[in-house]
Protein backbone atom coordinates (compact mmCIF):
# COMPACT_ATOMS: atom_id res chain seq x y z
CA UNK A 1 0.00 0.00 0.00
CA UNK A 2 1.32 3.48 -0.89
CA UNK A 3 0.92 6.39 1.51
CA UNK A 4 1.00 10.11 0.78
CA UNK A 5 3.22 11.44 3.57
CA UNK A 6 4.79 14.86 4.01
CA UNK A 7 8.55 15.29 4.31
CA UNK A 8 8.23 16.40 7.95
CA UNK A 9 6.33 13.24 8.88
CA UNK A 10 8.83 11.07 7.00
CA UNK A 11 11.59 12.56 9.18
CA UNK A 12 9.73 11.38 12.28
CA UNK A 13 8.88 7.88 11.03
CA UNK A 14 12.22 6.29 12.02
CA UNK A 15 11.64 7.53 15.59
CA UNK A 16 8.20 5.90 15.66
CA UNK A 17 9.60 2.67 14.25
CA UNK A 18 12.45 2.59 16.78
CA UNK A 19 10.10 3.25 19.69
CA UNK A 20 7.47 0.75 18.55
CA UNK A 21 10.12 -1.91 17.99
CA UNK A 22 11.29 -1.48 21.57
CA UNK A 23 7.72 -1.61 22.87
CA UNK A 24 7.00 -4.79 20.91
CA UNK A 25 10.15 -6.44 22.28
CA UNK A 26 9.00 -5.46 25.79
CA UNK A 27 5.70 -7.29 25.21
CA UNK A 28 3.53 -4.17 24.94
CA UNK A 29 0.51 -5.02 22.80
CA UNK A 30 -1.24 -1.69 22.47
CA UNK A 31 -0.54 1.99 22.85
CA UNK A 32 -2.26 5.34 22.42
CA UNK A 33 -1.33 8.82 21.25
CA UNK A 34 -1.11 9.91 24.91
CA UNK A 35 1.19 6.98 25.73
CA UNK A 36 3.42 7.64 22.71
CA UNK A 37 3.46 11.32 23.65
CA UNK A 38 4.97 10.49 27.04
CA UNK A 39 7.49 8.11 25.51
CA UNK A 40 8.60 10.32 22.63
CA UNK A 41 8.29 13.91 23.81
CA UNK A 42 5.83 14.84 21.06
CA UNK A 43 2.34 16.17 21.62
CA UNK A 44 -0.53 13.71 21.43
CA UNK A 45 -2.12 15.92 18.78
CA UNK A 46 1.02 15.77 16.61
CA UNK A 47 1.16 12.00 16.95
CA UNK A 48 -2.48 11.61 15.93
CA UNK A 49 -1.89 13.81 12.88
CA UNK A 50 1.17 11.80 11.91
CA UNK A 51 -0.50 8.43 12.33
CA UNK A 52 -3.59 9.54 10.43
CA UNK A 53 -1.37 9.38 7.34
CA UNK A 54 -1.76 5.60 7.57
CA UNK A 55 -5.53 5.54 7.73
CA UNK A 56 -7.80 4.38 10.50
CA UNK A 57 -5.46 2.45 12.78
CA UNK A 58 -6.70 3.84 16.05
CA UNK A 59 -9.75 2.31 17.68
CA UNK A 60 -11.92 4.31 20.03
CA UNK A 61 -11.20 3.20 23.58
CA UNK A 62 -8.40 0.88 22.49
CA UNK A 63 -5.74 2.95 20.76
CA UNK A 64 -3.22 1.38 18.41
CA UNK A 65 -2.07 -2.21 18.15
CA UNK A 66 1.71 -1.91 18.41
CA UNK A 67 2.52 -4.70 15.93
CA UNK A 68 0.13 -3.38 13.28
CA UNK A 69 1.32 0.20 13.58
CA UNK A 70 4.96 -0.87 13.48
CA UNK A 71 4.34 -2.97 10.34
CA UNK A 72 2.62 -0.08 8.55
CA UNK A 73 5.39 2.40 9.36
CA UNK A 74 8.01 -0.15 8.30
CA UNK A 75 6.15 -0.60 5.01
CA UNK A 76 6.02 3.17 4.47
CA UNK A 77 9.78 3.34 5.03
CA UNK A 78 10.32 0.48 2.62
CA UNK A 79 11.86 -1.80 5.25
CA UNK A 80 10.23 -4.99 3.89
CA UNK A 81 11.95 -4.32 0.53
CA UNK A 82 15.62 -5.24 0.78
CA UNK A 83 17.90 -2.58 -0.67
CA UNK A 84 21.56 -3.13 -1.42
CA UNK A 85 24.30 -0.93 0.02
CA UNK A 86 28.07 -0.57 -0.15
CA UNK A 87 30.46 1.38 2.07
CA UNK A 88 33.03 3.61 0.39
CA UNK A 89 35.96 4.05 2.74
CA UNK A 90 36.95 1.46 5.33
CA UNK A 91 38.76 3.80 7.70
CA UNK A 92 37.81 4.16 11.35
CA UNK A 93 34.22 5.26 10.74
CA UNK A 94 33.67 2.85 7.87
CA UNK A 95 34.98 -0.08 9.89
CA UNK A 96 32.83 0.92 12.85
CA UNK A 97 29.71 0.88 10.68
CA UNK A 98 30.66 -2.42 9.09
CA UNK A 99 31.32 -4.06 12.45
CA UNK A 100 28.55 -2.58 14.57
CA UNK A 101 25.67 -1.14 12.54
CA UNK A 102 23.09 -3.80 11.66
CA UNK A 103 22.07 -2.65 8.18
CA UNK A 104 19.91 -5.75 7.77
CA UNK A 105 17.65 -4.64 10.63
CA UNK A 106 16.57 -1.72 8.47
CA UNK A 107 16.08 -3.53 5.17
CA UNK A 108 19.56 -3.06 3.69
CA UNK A 109 21.85 -5.82 2.46
CA UNK A 110 25.45 -4.68 2.79
CA UNK A 111 27.26 -6.36 -0.09
CA UNK A 112 30.74 -4.81 -0.20
CA UNK A 113 33.06 -2.09 1.03
CA UNK A 114 35.80 -0.27 -0.86
CA UNK A 115 39.15 1.16 0.22
CA UNK A 116 42.58 2.01 -1.18
CA UNK A 117 44.62 0.51 1.69
CA UNK A 118 46.39 -2.65 0.43
CA UNK A 119 46.32 -3.99 4.01
CA UNK A 120 42.50 -3.94 3.95
CA UNK A 121 41.77 -4.92 0.35
CA UNK A 122 41.00 -8.62 0.15
CA UNK A 123 39.96 -8.90 3.79
CA UNK A 124 36.48 -9.02 5.32
CA UNK A 125 34.77 -7.16 8.14
CA UNK A 126 31.73 -8.88 9.61
CA UNK A 127 31.52 -11.00 6.46
CA UNK A 128 31.60 -7.99 4.12
CA UNK A 129 34.44 -8.14 1.55
CA UNK A 130 36.74 -5.13 1.24
CA UNK A 131 37.47 -4.42 -2.43
CA UNK A 132 39.88 -2.04 -4.12
CA UNK A 133 38.32 1.40 -4.61
CA UNK A 134 39.65 1.37 -8.17
CA UNK A 135 37.06 -1.35 -8.89
CA UNK A 136 34.08 0.67 -7.67
CA UNK A 137 32.90 1.77 -11.11
CA UNK A 138 33.36 -1.73 -12.50
CA UNK A 139 31.46 -3.20 -9.55
CA UNK A 140 28.49 -0.91 -10.27
CA UNK A 141 28.30 -2.27 -13.82
CA UNK A 142 28.02 -5.83 -12.50
CA UNK A 143 25.92 -5.37 -9.35
CA UNK A 144 22.82 -3.42 -8.38
CA UNK A 145 23.67 -0.95 -5.66
CA UNK A 146 20.86 1.15 -4.22
CA UNK A 147 22.84 3.08 -1.60
CA UNK A 148 26.46 4.16 -1.30
CA UNK A 149 27.62 5.00 2.22
CA UNK A 150 30.41 7.58 2.02
CA UNK A 151 32.90 7.34 4.89
CA UNK A 152 36.02 8.27 2.95
CA UNK A 153 38.18 11.44 3.30
CA UNK A 154 36.46 14.67 2.31
CA UNK A 155 38.73 15.36 -0.67
CA UNK A 156 37.54 12.18 -2.38
CA UNK A 157 33.83 12.56 -1.55
CA UNK A 158 32.73 14.44 -4.67
CA UNK A 159 34.37 11.99 -7.10
CA UNK A 160 32.93 9.01 -5.21
CA UNK A 161 29.44 10.53 -5.26
CA UNK A 162 29.63 11.27 -8.98
CA UNK A 163 30.86 7.74 -9.74
CA UNK A 164 28.04 6.30 -7.64
CA UNK A 165 25.40 8.42 -9.35
CA UNK A 166 26.74 7.67 -12.83
CA UNK A 167 26.69 3.97 -11.97
CA UNK A 168 23.00 3.95 -11.09
CA UNK A 169 23.19 4.29 -7.31
CA UNK A 170 19.86 5.74 -6.19
CA UNK A 171 20.85 7.09 -2.78
CA UNK A 172 23.95 8.33 -0.97
CA UNK A 173 24.39 8.32 2.80
CA UNK A 174 27.09 10.93 3.25
CA UNK A 175 29.19 10.87 6.43
CA UNK A 176 32.08 12.91 5.03
CA UNK A 177 31.06 16.10 6.82
CA UNK A 178 30.74 18.19 3.67
CA UNK A 179 27.81 19.05 1.42
CA UNK A 180 28.82 17.69 -1.95
CA UNK A 181 28.52 20.26 -4.74
CA UNK A 182 27.81 18.14 -7.79
CA UNK A 183 24.99 17.39 -10.20
CA UNK A 184 23.88 13.93 -9.10
CA UNK A 185 20.73 13.78 -11.21
CA UNK A 186 18.00 11.78 -9.50
CA UNK A 187 20.32 10.34 -6.84
CA UNK A 188 19.07 11.25 -3.36
CA UNK A 189 21.65 12.57 -0.91
CA UNK A 190 21.24 12.24 2.87
CA UNK A 191 23.95 14.20 4.67
CA UNK A 192 24.94 13.19 8.20
CA UNK A 193 26.79 16.01 9.98
CA UNK A 194 27.91 14.69 13.36
CA UNK A 195 29.21 18.16 14.24
CA UNK A 196 25.75 19.68 13.75
CA UNK A 197 24.24 17.20 16.18
CA UNK A 198 27.00 17.77 18.74
CA UNK A 199 26.70 21.56 18.49
CA UNK A 200 22.94 21.31 18.92
CA UNK A 201 23.45 19.24 22.05
CA UNK A 202 25.97 21.81 23.31
CA UNK A 203 23.43 24.59 22.78
CA UNK A 204 20.89 22.84 24.97
CA UNK A 205 23.48 22.08 27.63
CA UNK A 206 24.78 25.65 27.74
CA UNK A 207 21.45 27.41 27.40
CA UNK A 208 17.91 27.26 28.67
CA UNK A 209 14.54 27.50 26.99
CA UNK A 210 12.42 30.63 27.37
CA UNK A 211 10.54 28.93 30.18
CA UNK A 212 13.77 28.39 32.13
CA UNK A 213 13.70 24.60 31.86
CA UNK A 214 16.16 22.52 29.85
CA UNK A 215 15.09 21.93 26.27
CA UNK A 216 14.23 18.43 25.18
CA UNK A 217 15.82 17.18 21.98
CA UNK A 218 14.07 15.23 19.24
CA UNK A 219 15.83 11.94 19.97
CA UNK A 220 17.31 11.56 16.51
Amino acid sequence: MKYRISANVIRRLPRYLRRLTGMEKAGIVRTSSADLSRRMGLTASQIRQDLNCFGGFGQQGYGYRVSDLKASIAEALGVPETLTAVVIGAGNLGRALLANFRFSDYGFALTAAFDTDPALVGTEISGVPILDSARFGEYLKEHRVDVAVLTLPKKFARDAAMTASAGGVRGIWNFTGIDIDADLGDTVMENVHLSDSLLTLGYYLRGRTDSGSPARGNGI
